[in-house]
C-alpha cells in the first residue's frame, strides 16, 4: 500500500480538491518553508504563477483566494467559513496579505499570473511561488504540482510514498487479492493491517468515524440550505426542497425509496462542495458525494448497517480506501490529468468495492464490483460549464452512486470470476486519460463547457 485511507479521505473545503485544497496546501508549504529557513522577515514581495488547468479554470474553482489564504497560514482542514470570508473581504479591500500571519506584503487575486496554455512537465496542475527581498533578490522559489485529491508534490518528490512492509504491502489488485487469500482476510482487514503500521487500531477506527461524521454533517448542511450556488450559472440548490418532499413521502424510510435517498445525499454533498463548504475529499471534491451516498445505502439498507453502523462504516471506508489507493498509485484521480473517469469513476469503483464487502462479498467479488464500476466509467470527460464544479458534476455524482450500487449487486450475483480484472481496467483508464484531448480534462474548452450557453444554463 502506498496511499493511506486518510490521504484519500481528508477534510477540506470546496469546490475542488485539486484546484482549491491543493493550491491552499501548496501555499502553506511555501510559507512554512520561509519560516523554517528563518527568512520570512526579509520577504518584501511574492510572485505566484499558475499553469495549465489551474490557470484555465482557477477562477471558477476558487484557486486564487485559496492561495492567498494558504500564504497567510490557513489550512483547508481547519479554516472556519466565517474566518475565511472575513479574511477574503479584508484582503480584497486592502490588496495585502499577512504571510504566516506575520509579514505584510502587497498581493491580491489579480496579481496572480495565469498561463493556461502552458504546461510544466510533471502535471497539468502546476504553480510556482517566489519570495523576493526589498532589493529584488530571490529569497526562495519552488514549483508545486496539485496532482489530485488535494495531494501536492514538488518537482523532486514522488507522487506516493510507501508506508507498508514488503510482506504485507500491495501495489496492485492482484497483490491485494493474494494477501487476502494467503492470510484469510477480507479487503478491509488487509487495509486495516496496513494502517496499523503507522497508527494504532483505536486511532484508525476513531478517525474513520470522524470522517463519517463530517460527511453526514456536510450532507445535512446541504439539505438545509436553499437559494443559488455561487457563480454566474445561477444554479438553484435542489437538495433542501428534495429533502422536505422526500421526508414527507417516506417517513418510515421504506426501502422502496432507497434510490431517492442515495440521489439526495449525493446532490446535497456536492451542492455544499460547490458553495465552498466543509467537505470530505473522497477521493476528490468533484466526486465527494459518491462515497457518502453509497455509505448511506450501506448503513440504512443492509443488514450489516442496521446491526452495527460503526463497524459497517469502518469496513466500508477501509475497503473503499484499498481500492482508491490502487487508482492513486497506478493511474490518477485528477480530472486535469485523465478526465472525470479519474474522479467520479474512481469514486464509484471505490464505493462499489466497499458496498460489496458490506453485502457479504468475498475479496474477489469486491474486486469484481470495483472493476465493473470503472469499466463503465471509462472515457468520462471533465468539461465543467463556466469552470465551476456544478454542471455536470453535481448530478454526475448521483448517477455514479447508483452505478456503484448496481455494480456491487451485479458482482454479488457472481462468484468473483470475471474476464476483465481491476488491474486491467485501471491501466485502461490511465491510458485512456493520456490519449484524451486536453480540452476534455478540466480546462472548460470542450464538451458541455462550450456547447451550452452560460446565460441560459439550468440543470
Amino acid at each position: 500500500m502506498a496511499v493511506s485511507v486518510f490521504d484519500l479521505f481528508s477534510v477540506g473545503i470546496g469546490p475542488s480538491s485539486s484546484h482549491t485544497v491543493g493550491p491552499m496546501r501548496a501555499a502553506g508549504m511555501f510559507v512554512d518553508e520561509l519560516v523554517d529557513r528563518d527568512v520570512l522577515d526579509r520577504v518584501a514581495d511574492v510572485r505566484v504563477d499558475l499553469f495549465g488547468s489551474l490557470a484555465a479554470t482557477g477562477a471558477g474553482h476558487g484557486t486564487m483566494p485559496a492561495i492567498l489564504l494558504g500564504l497567510e497560514g490557513y489550512r483547508p482542514d481547519t479554516i472556519e467559513t466565517d474566518v475565511m470570508e472575513q479574511r477574503l473581504t479584508s484582503m480584497r479591500a486592502e490588496g495585502k496579505i499577512r504571510l504566516a500571519h506575520r509579514t505584510t506584503v502587497s498581493l491580491n487575486e489579480s496579481d496572480i499570473h495565469l498561463h493556461p496554455g502552458r504546461r510544466l512537465g510533471r502535471h497539468p496542475n502546476a504553480m510556482t511561488m517566489a519570495a523576493f527581498s526589498s532589493g529584488g533578490d530571490v529569497i526562495y522559489r519552488e514549483t508545486y504540482f496539485s496532482v489530485g485529491g488535494g495531494f501536492v508534490v514538488t518537482e523532486t518528490e514522488p507522487a506516493t510514498r510507501s508506508t507498508a512492509s514488503a510482506d504485507t504491502g500491495f501495489h496492485s489488485a492482484a497483490e491485494l487479492l493474494a494477501l487476502a487469500e494467503r492470510d484469510g482476510l477480507s479487503v478491509s482487514q488487509v487495509m486495516l493491517r496496513q494502517e496499523c503500521e503507522v497508527r494504532s487500531e483505536a486511532e484508525v477506527r476513531a478517525q474513520l468515524l470522524h470522517i463519517r461524521d463530517v460527511m453526514v454533517a456536510c450532507q445535512a448542511n446541504g439539505m438545509a440550505r436553499d437559494g443559488h450556488l455561487p457563480g454566474n450559472l445561477m444554479v438553484r440548490r435542489r437538495a433542501r426542497d428534495w429533502f422536505v418532499r422526500l421526508d414527507s413521502e417516506d417517513p418510515e424510510r421504506d426501502p422502496a425509496f432507497a434510490e431517492d435517498w442515495v440521489n439526495l445525499v449525493a446532490l446535497a454533498v456536492n451542492e455544499e462542495n460547490a458553495s465552498g463548504g466543509r467537505i470530505v475529499t473522497a477521493p476528490t471534491n468533484g466526486a465527494a458525494g459518491i462515497i457518502p451516498a453509497v455509505m448511506h445505502y450501506a448503513l440504512h439498507y443492509t443488514p450489516a448497517g442496521h446491526a452495527d453502523p460503526d463497524e459497517t462504516t469502518i469496513r466500508f471506508l477501509l475497503t473503499a480506501g484499498a481500492i482508491g489507493s490502487l487508482y492513486k498509485e497506478r493511474a490518477s484521480i485528477s480530472g486535469a490529468e485523465v478526465g472525470c473517469q479519474g474522479e467520479v469513476g474512481s469514486a464509484a469503483s471505490m464505493a462499489a468495492g466497499g458496498l460489496a464487502e458490506i453485502l457479504g462479498g468475498t475479496p474477489r467479488q469486491v474486486e469484481n464490483a470495483a472493476e465493473i464500476a470503472m469499466e463503465h466509467s471509462l472515457g468520462l470527460t471533465c468539461d465543467p460549464i463556466g469552470g465551476l464544479v456544478q454542471i455536470p458534476c453535481i448530478e454526475r455524482n448521483a448517477i455514479s452512486a447508483g452505478k456503484a450500487i448496481n455494480a456491487a449487486r451485479m458482482a454479488l450475483r457472481g462468484d468473483g470470476t470475471h474476464r476483465v480484472s481491476l488491474d486491467q481496467v485501471i491501466e485502461t483508464m490511465r491510458a485512456t486519460g493520456l490519449d484524451m484531448s486536453a480540452k476534455y480534462k478540466e480546462t472548460s474548452t470542450g464538451g458541455l463547457a462550450v456547447n451550452v450557453p452560460v446565460n441560459v444554463v439550468e440543470c
